[in-house]
């Protein structure tokens, strides 16, 4: 058994990309919910199920093209985290390490996180093609996110 967790504040725009997923992900094999900004009230089901794998998916701020979406490891999370949750999602992480397989947090690049904007198109579609990779055990195709863009300071 794998579980979703998808994490966001869908008043919030794109912050909502987590929720949009954990509302139409279905697939054998697989418990989701949707957590809301709140994924410290899901520890129990979590804890239950001993998953094979806990997926993690929220906005994050990583500067690629809205709807882009990155594996990003544990030390970059407070770097990509956009802070609409009430606990830090590492905490969360540890708490749940040892009754999990194996987490995996995945962000979903933002266009806009204004209230009462929606999905913005480039996030759907983004939303969209991480389903599919979810659906077909394809999650080692994902990039992982190495740190912000930096430019050169030699030129």
């Amino acid at each position: 058994m794998n579980v979703l967790l998808g994490i966001g504040n869908s008043l919030l725009g794109d912050d909502g990309a987590g929720n949009y997923i954990a509302s139409r992900f279905r697939q054998s094999g697989w418990a989701v919910f949707d957590c809301g900004t709140v994924p410290e009230n899901f520890t129990s089901p979590v804890r239950k199920v001993h998953p094979e794998l806990l997926l993690l998916v929220d906005a994050a701020e990583m500067g690629l093209p809205a709807g882009e979406f990155r594996v990003v490891p544990r030390e970059h999370i407070a770097d990509v985290s956009i802070g609409t949750h009430s606990l830090p999602l590492t905490h969360l992480i540890d708490y749940l390490s040892p009754d999990a397989g194996r987490i995996l947090f995945v962000g979903i690049q933002p266009a806009s996180t204004e209230m009462g904007t929606g999905l913005s198109p480039a996030v759907r579609e983004g939303a969209d093609r991480l389903m599919d990779l979810i659906r077909i055990g394809s999650l080692s195709e994902i990039p992982v996110y190495t740190g912000p863009y930096r430019e050169d300071p030699g030129q």
